[in-house]
């Protein structure tokens, strides 16, 4: 219910919050706004704005259905093809790789067979309670017309492949995930205009996007705003928590005081993670992608390339294509090199594609090393953390602010939070 645990919102004072949220980006704005619908006087704090940075430029996919942790996506049998291809599907620059090798290890043991089940179990809980919840959120904000419901179309360039990806689709159909596999005719109703070079697919009917994920994150803010929550625009430098609640230093030298703090920071949430007292291995995932005009070709659904690491998406503001991996760390120049091969590849699946006219992107995706976010009380007092979901965070965004929501206010989640506690590791 949107008014689950309202109570009376109580008057602010100068400098101090009830609640703050570090972190404009989905994941923060679905904490606040669940967080205002309770009553709560709530504020983000963020250095660019509401849904500027990596919640603005991603594949828009609401991937409900995409429960298989990636350490078991056969990426660990991938790597060394991968690796070899500096502009393949994943890559490391080699003068990261000694300070990403811990991550590796820890990502390398997540993928062992005794993981499996709880892994998976952990992802398909959270993936139903996450289309629930937007699914209820997108009614309160009245942002429903933004969801799209047309499927995905996953490609497979040899029955090798095919078979291949047939384990994984089996545990999809244990826990009810529908879906049909195509070809031919079929195939290129699905999808006109199609390379011959793909022997078969998969069709997933219950895959949803957004319009745009930008203009959704938005939209919700707004919703949020109208209930009485705050946006801040500043750069946070440090954060202090005690048992009389959390001190937020601007990078103006100014602070402000709030009872309850959540980091929600995307691929910068570790660093404050440190500063009270918690080392949580969280690695950047850096995407790349192109958007071009919505002229560029008639794409119909959300078309994956899993072989490549990119997908193709049908935007109200253009038809984005990206995807891909490069673990390489917070500093590093942009390599746009990246978006350029995944749209020169996109021009070779799509004959007709128009590549012009793009706009190229980079963002940081938060990941851990077993796929799950990091969702929980922190050992400081009265702090909570909302980060670590990778390739998932639009996906579970309005799952984790009900999480973060019940946390606050004590009360009961509806499902087991274990999995993603933040002292797992």
């Amino acid at each position: 219910m949107a008014d689950a645990g309202r109570r009376p919102s109580r008057e602010r004072r100068e400098g101090e919050e009830d609640i703050a949220i570090i972190g404009g980006g989905i994941i923060g704005i679905c904490a606040a706004t669940y967080l205002a619908e309770a009553g709560r006087n709530v504020t983000i704090f963020d250095r660019t704005g509401i849904c500027e940075e990596t919640s603005s430029g991603n594949a828009a996919a609401f991937a409900f259905s995409d429960v298989l942790p990636l350490a078991h996506k056969g990426m660990i049998r991938q790597l060394p093809k991968w690796l070899a291809d500096p502009l393949g599907p994943l890559s490391i620059p080699p003068a990261y790789l000694p300070r990403l090798l811990p991550w590796l290890i820890r990502f390398w043991r997540a993928g062992a067979a005794r993981n499996f089940e709880a892994g998976l179990a952990a992802q398909a809980g959270m993936m139903k309670l996450a289309e629930a919840e937007w699914m209820g959120l997108l009614d309160r904000s009245g942002t429903r017309r933004m969801l799209r419901e047309d499927g995905s179309l996953e490609f497979y360039e040899s029955e090798t492949e095919f078979r291949a990806s047939l384990p994984g689709w089996a545990e999809r159909e244990r826990f009810g995930i529908g879906f049909r596999h195509v070809e031919g005719e079929e195939m290129a109703t699905l999808q006109p205009g199609l390379s011959p070079r793909f022997v078969k697919g998969t069709f997933v009917p219950s895959w949803k996007t957004v319009a745009d994920p930008k203009l959704l994150g938005k939209a919700v803010w707004a919703h949020a705003e109208r209930l009485g929550a705050r946006f801040e625009h500043a750069r946070v430098d440090r954060v202090e928590a005690g048992a009389d609640g959390a001190t937020i230093v601007l990078a103006d030298g100014t602070t402000r005081k709030a009872n309850h703090l959540v980091i929600a920071a995307g691929a910068w949430s570790h660093l404050l993670a440190r500063e009270v007292g918690e080392r949580i291995p969280l690695e950047t995932e850096r995407g790349y992608n192109t958007t071009l005009p919505k002229t560029a070709f008639d794409v119909k659904r959300q078309l994956i390339f899993s072989g490549h690491g990119f997908v193709i998406t049908p935007l109200e503001t253009g038809l984005r294509v990206g995807g891909a991996v490069e673990l390489g760390g917070l500093d590093r120049p942009p390599n746009f090199a990246r978006s350029k091969a995944m749209l020169e590849k996109a021009k070779a699946f799509l004959p007709g594609l128009d590549p012009t006219g793009g706009r190229e992107w980079m963002g940081y995706r938060p990941s851990l090393p077993d796929s799950l976010p990091v969702i929980g009380r922190a050992r400081a007092p009265n702090t909570y953390y909302a980060f670590g979901h990778g390739h998932l965070g639009l996906t579970q965004a309005a799952a984790t602010g009900r999480l973060i929501r019940d946390l606050v206010l004590g009360q009961t989640p509806p499902l087991d939070p274990t999995p993603f506690r933040p002292q797992r590791f």
